[in-house]
């Protein structure tokens, strides 16, 4: 293994170097000292991943820092920071104690590195299930509510299941190929096994994604996990499941077996997803559905088999990343001792907490998908790729589905600022919370009015 070799494999070694030592300094550091050490590790991978030049040569086996990886790792990188940004002050309020949390947040963005490097199915697997473990974890780590526990057992599982069923789709394509490598995903020679096998999978990813039918855990789950957590499940774990997708498929097209399957989920889950948020009070479940409609424009994009579908499904998955971390953050920002839940506990909150309050509505104006915001953008895209793959059906019901959500969404922005406040005021933002949230605003202003860089960059990525 030559010195190449070690850097660019350097954000793998700084997030699991960086978890080890936050496990093991924890108890001898304070605790802000513990956070400190963690964003560092976190920040330094991504910066890294970002500047380091790509490569499809295998740095050891399974692994390679290819252009795919060069664009996500970084994206990862800045969910895993946010979320300790976020969770300084709320594990504070909420009297999460340890150093378990950070070092638990460290392995799985350690994992999520090592997803979009992975280069057989082997790898692929055990990254995307080491995720799934981290986040069992970080949905049950408030011991002080019961519902944390709750969502915590039932994530696990609901995961146990998952994780079945792709291992099992995975081995069907190694009986049907003969290989492990990525593009034996694609050799439809023995089609009846391959078929097989890929529906395992979409089984799997099915709950990976929240999509419908495998969206029941994800409001529970949503609601029982601490805010910042839910923030980083809604986004990391999503962004990486696609990826795991995208992987399969390389860039071609998908097999004609695939398409029914998944018109199918995105069909239900754009039409599901938006219809059972508009019946929600708590904002939590409100996202956790919402984000099941969201998940199901990402599939439509995969759906097309397209170049610009792909490079849509990883736009919106950087876009995506910021609005959800921009609204859970806001959330736990300003919760106190309790999380403000229903809808009704926000009432006024845009007068006694305007920059917060003023985050949490652009998050929601985002995910409406209303211009200028990032939003809007991805969606365009979205739709666009869509209807110039063939797909002009499903766009037109993904259209319509998402013009249905701006009600829940604006729902939220009259309760910041047209509704008397019924709750006392929040609490001062701490200065971390502050800053998270000011990026994750500027991530959705900035990429929504300026994204001709990223598609640009993204033309490279999927060259």
């Amino acid at each position: 293994m030559s010195v190449a070799d070690v850097l660019s494999v350097m954000p793998l070694i700084l997030t699991g170097v960086g978890a080890l030592l936050v496990l093991l300094l924890g108890p001898f550091l304070q605790r802000g000292l513990v956070y400190c050490l963690a964003v560092a590790a976190g920040t330094a991978a991504g910066v890294w991943g970002a500047l380091y030049p790509a490569s499809y040569t295998p740095a050891i086996p399974g692994i390679s820092f290819s252009p795919l990886a060069r664009y996500l790792v970084p994206i990862f990188c800045i969910a895993g920071v946010l979320t300790l940004l976020y969770s300084h002050g709320y594990n504070d309020r909420h009297r999460i104690e340890g150093e378990e949390y950070p070092a638990t947040v460290l392995f799985g963005l350690f994992a999520m590195c090592v997803l979009p490097c992975a280069t057989n199915l082997l790898t692929l697997f055990l990254a995307l299930e080491s995720i799934a473990f981290a986040f069992y974890i970080l949905v049950a780590i408030d011991l002080n509510r019961a519902e944390s526990g709750e969502a915590g057992l039932k994530y696990l599982l609901f995961g146990a299941v998952a994780a079945a069923f792709t291992a099992f789709g995975i081995s069907l394509i190694f009986a049907g190929s003969g290989s492990l490598e990525l593009s034996a995903a694609l050799d439809f020679r023995n089609r009846a096994i391959m078929s097989a096998g890929w529906g395992m999978i979409l089984i799997g990813i099915a709950f990976k994604l929240s999509l419908v039918p495998g969206h029941l855990w994800t409001p529970d789950v949503y609601q029982g996990a601490p805010a910042p957590v839910a923030g980083f499940l809604s986004t990391g774990s999503k962004v990486a499941a696609a990826a795991f997708l995208l992987l399969l498929l390389g860039v071609a097209a998908p097999a004609r077996e695939l398409h029914v399957p998944l018109f199918a989920l995105s069909l239900l889950s754009m039409v599901l997803g938006n219809l059972a948020a508009l019946r929600q009070n708590n904002i939590k479940r409100m996202l956790a559905y919402s984000s099941i409609a969201h998940m199901g424009y990402l599939t439509l994009a995969l759906l097309t088999g397209t170049r610009d579908g792909y490079a849509a499904v990883l736009l919106y998955g950087a876009i995506y990343t910021a609005m959800n971390l921009a609204a859970f953050g806001a959330i736990a920002a300003l919760s106190g001792d309790e999380e403000r839940a229903r809808m009704e506990e926000y009432s006024g909150v845009g007068y006694s907490a305007p920059f917060r309050a003023g985050v949490l509505a652009l998050a929601m104006i985002a995910l409406a998908g209303i211009p200028p915001t990032a939003g809007f953008m991805g969606k365009f895209f979205i739709f666009y790729s869509a209807v110039k793959g063939g797909e002009i059906a499903l766009a037109i019901i993904g259209i319509i589905s998402a013009a249905i959500s701006a009600y829940f969404y604006l729902r939220v922005v009259v309760h910041l600022y047209m509704r008397p406040a019924e709750t006392t005021p929040p609490q001062p933002a701490s200065p971390a919370e502050s800053a998270a949230l000011f990026l994750s605003a500027a991530a959705i202003v900035v990429i929504g009015v300026f994204p001709n860089a990223l598609l640009h960059y993204l033309g490279t990525v999927l060259r």
